[in-house]
């Protein structure tokens, strides 16, 4: 690593950096741009592992030694990277937020592979249809790695699952989980079908079969498809899939959170 102290907030070498909690500008340029923001030493160091490349890091003073131990592990990425080091209240001007994880890191965005690929080998997939919450796109993700699920696809009109908050949120699982995004929900459906998954939808409906009737004696190549926050699965998603789910709820609630709702199904298809 090699490490440079800066003073200036317009340094062009911060352009990364700036305005980090302007959502619709990062998750419309990020991608553009190639890269995304790892945020933490915990993230940065499950990107290293994931081989993923880092570009530059900025950090504050206090994180120069955990910086430089984290480098010796990994020491062919962190050869020559640039480290910029500034002041808490400059970082914090730079992008918006005080960063109390101390350490950001602008990362190139890897290229997705192709759906194909990414079941090759997969028993239970995941699909997301409209998630636009990051947060819930990265609890999903946290949830599919820590219960045994062995991908996600998500539909074109998905969050970004390497926006900041989706990965700091996921905890850094979404660098593990093998993903990509989808062109199209057609293709989408084609490709599992073709690659003799059942598709499952976790809905709200009269004919819906409970989670625990269906876990009982689930497929063999499952897709457990989830739908967005607020109206959930859409027609197209409920019409293509082979099976309708709910999990049975009490109290007067008719449904969980997307995020909660994932987490239920997975442990019970697991």
């Amino acid at each position: 690593m090699i490490f440079h102290t800066l003073t200036d907030q317009q340094h062009p070498a911060l352009a990364n950096y700036r305005d980090l909690t302007d959502v619709a500008l990062r998750s419309a340029k990020e991608p553009e741009w190639g890269i995304y923001i790892a945020e933490s030493l915990k993230v940065l160091d499950r990107a290293l592992r994931a081989g993923h490349a880092p570009i530059s890091v900025l950090t504050t003073p206090q994180w120069c030694d955990a910086l430089l131990a984290l480098s010796e592990k990994f020491p062919e990425q962190s050869h020559a990277l640039p480290v910029y080091v500034c002041d808490e209240a400059l970082v914090e001007s730079i992008t918006g937020f005080h960063v109390h994880r101390g350490t950001l890191a602008a990362m190139a965005r890897p290229s997705l592979p192709s759906m194909e690929s990414v079941i090759s080998q997969a028993k239970r997939v995941v699909v997301l249809e409209n998630i636009v919450d990051h947060t819930n796109m990265g609890a999903v993700f946290r949830s599919v790695a820590g219960l045994g699920c062995d991908a996600v696809i998500v539909s074109p009109s998905c969050a970004d699952p390497l926006y900041r908050r989706s990965i700091r949120v996921s905890m850094g699982t979404v660098m593990q989980v093998p993903w990509t995004r989808a062109s199209s929900w057609t293709e989408l459906v084609e490709v599992l079908h073709s690659a003799h998954f059942h598709l499952a939808a976790l809905a709200l409906d009269d004919t819906a079969i409970a989670l625990d009737v269906f876990a009982a004696k689930p497929p063999d190549k499952l897709a457990l498809i989830l739908g967005t926050e607020g109206a959930g699965l859409s027609k197209t998603a409920l019409e293509s899939a082979d099976s309708l789910v709910s999990i049975p709820m009490s109290g007067g609630v008719d449904s969980l959170n997307v995020a909660a709702a994932s987490a239920v199904a997975m442990w019970a298809l697991r």
